[in-house]
């Protein structure tokens, strides 16, 4: 089962799964534009920004999370998002062993490890730089569905800083975070009942057909499989099952 809710740092997200029974398929995690840091069942690491589908594992235990808007991790984390592009990396390699392990065992003898998560997170954003405004506007008009060269226009950078500042950020390009953000605003309007056709339109995409093509390309499924998932998942289920998307 899997939970959210606003954290404390603004834009961010704290959540909690429970991985699906023995037998059933994990729950992929599609790009967002997002970094995380993560607990599961004694150990900290980082899942940087996806260019693609990601299937976990289906390690058994429980995790917690904190998902940060896109952009502000890589000041709180200290690297680059580009550096941890598609991959999950202990958080031992980026803290040092010894600090990872004493705040994993903190966490882990919290009541509540998501929110024991949170504050490790709250703590540390405090003495880290505040979140970059011009990242932060970048974001916001990539997500409202606005042009990169606009984008780059009314941000005050050329089209090569706009680029580089994005892969510190973001951990890709102006133009593939756009993408995943079309992607993840198109998929919203999905799970919501919108007629794949006019959810292209109304998220971006030329037609029907692009959005098909970028749901294949960015997420490894088909509009209709995505669909039919969600609706599995939102279903009720008789007591002692369990469905994922």
């Amino acid at each position: 089962m899997y939970e959210e809710r606003p954290a404390r740092l603004d834009g961010a997200v704290v959540w909690t799964l429970t991985p699906p029974p023995v037998g059933e398929e994990p729950v992929p995690v599609l790009p967002d534009g997002c970094m995380d840091l993560i607990w599961h069942e004694g150990r900290l690491f980082v899942a940087g920004p996806d260019t693609g589908v990601y299937v976990p594992d289906g390690d058994p235990g429980r995790y917690a999370g904190i998902r940060f808007a896109p952009g502000d991790a890589p000041a709180l984390i200290g690297v680059p998002a580009s550096a941890l592009r598609d991959r999950r990396v202990g958080l031992g390699a980026l803290w040092g062993e010894a600090r990872a392990r004493r705040l994993a065992e903190r966490v882990s003898a919290a009541p509540d490890p998501a929110a024991a998560l949170e504050n490790l997170a709250v703590h540390r954003a405090a003495d880290a730089p505040d979140p970059d405004p011009v990242i932060r506007a970048v974001a916001r008009r990539l997500a409202a569905g606005r042009p990169v060269a606009e984008t780059a226009d009314a941000v005050g950078l050329g089209a090569r800083q706009l680029h580089r500042r994005s892969l510190d950020a973001f951990g890709y390009g102006p133009k593939t975070l756009a993408r995943i953000l079309r992607l993840q605003r198109a998929l919203a309007l999905v799970r919501a009942g919108v007629p794949y056709a006019e959810a292209a339109l109304r998220a971006g995409c030329a037609d029907q057909a692009h959005l098909a093509r970028e749901t294949r390309a960015l997420a490894g499924t088909t509009l209709s499989a995505y669909a039919s998932a969600w609706a599995k998942r939102e279903t009720p289920q008789p007591s002692g099952s369990s469905t994922t998307a």
